[in-house]
C-alpha cells in the first residue's frame, strides 16, 4: 500500500473517529469521552498499532490543523453579539488578560528552569496557555518547536478543563464571568467549550479572554524572548 493511500485512509479514519466520538459524548458526558481527549488517544493508538509514521498521517490531514484558525475566529461571533458585557467590564477583563498572560509565561519558564529542562522545551512551554493558531504564530518569535508547542497547548487545555470546576469550587468562585475568564485564560479552546456548557455568559467571556490572551502573547512574543533568554 503506497503512502498516498495510507494518508487518505488516515484522514477518513480521523473524521470517522471524531464524529463517532462526538455522538458518544452527547450520550455520556464524561471527561474521558470528550472528543478532545478520546479522539487523539485513539488515533495515537491506531498509528502505533499499525506502524504508521507521523509524516504519512499528516500528509492528507494537515488542512485540519489549518482549520483551527477559522474555528478560533468563529468564537468572535457570540462575543460580537454580547458587546454589552465587554463595555461593562472592559477594565477588569483587560487587566486580567495581561496578568494571566504574564503569569502563564513566567511560571512556565521558571518551573522548566527549576527542573533543568532544555531551552527548547522552556521556549515551547512559554506559550502553552493560548490556543493553537496563536501559539504556533508566537512559537516563531519565541523560538519554540511547533510540534512541542502544539502538544503542550493540548495538554494544558485538557488539564485546565478537567480541573477547572474543582478549583472554582475550592476557591469559592461562583460568578459566571470569573469562571469564563479563568477557563479562557488558562485552557483556551478546551476551556471555552467547557465554559459554554456552564452558560452563555461564561462562554462569551471565555471566548473573549482566549482571543485577547492570544493576541497579547503574539504581540509581546519578541519581548518575551529577549527578556527571558537574552543572557542565555
Amino acid at each position: 500500500m503506497n503512502n498516498l493511500i495510507i494518508s487518505v485512509l488516515c484522514f477518513i479514519a480521523t473524521l470517522c473517529i471524531y464524529f463517532l466520538n462526538k455522538r458518544l459524548y452527547r450520550r455520556w458526558r464524561k471527561l474521558l469521552l470528550m472528543p478532545l481527549v478520546l479522539t487523539p488517544l485513539l488515533l495515537v493508538g491506531m498509528l502505533l498499532l499499525m506502524h504508521i509514521s507521523w509524516q504519512n498521517y499528516i500528509s492528507e490531514s494537515h488542512w485540519l490543523v489549518w482549520l483551527l484558525g477559522p474555528a478560533t475566529l468563529a468564537f468572535a461571533v457570540p462575543v460580537y453579539e454580547n458587546q454589552n458585557i465587554i463595555r461593562q467590564h472592559w477594565l477588569s477583563l483587560s487587566v486580567g488578560v495581561v496578568t494571566a498572560t504574564l503569569v502563564a509565561v513566567c511560571s512556565s519558564v521558571w518551573l522548566a528552569r527549576l527542573l533543568a529542562l532544555p531551552e527548547i522545551i522552556q521556549r515551547s512551554l512559554a506559550i502553552r496557555s493560548i490556543t493553537t493558531p496563536f501559539a504556533l504564530a508566537a512559537a516563531k518569535q519565541v523560538g519554540g518547536q511547533p510540534d512541542l508547542v502544539a502538544l503542550f497547548v493540548v495538554i494544558t487545555g485538557v488539564f485546565g478543563m478537567a480541573v477547572g470546576d474543582v478549583l472554582f469550587l475550592r476557591l469559592a468562585v461562583k460568578q459566571g464571568m470569573a469562571k469564563g475568564a479563568g477557563f479562557g485564560a488558562a485552557s483556551h479552546g478546551a476551556g471555552t467549550a467547557r465554559a459554554y456548557e456552564l452558560g452563555q455568559q461564561e462562554g462569551v467571556v471565555s471566548s473573549l479572554v482566549m482571543m485577547l490572551s492570544g493576541v497579547v502573547t503574539v504581540i509581546i512574543a519578541p519581548l518575551i524572548s529577549q527578556l527571558l533568554w537574552a543572557a542565555h
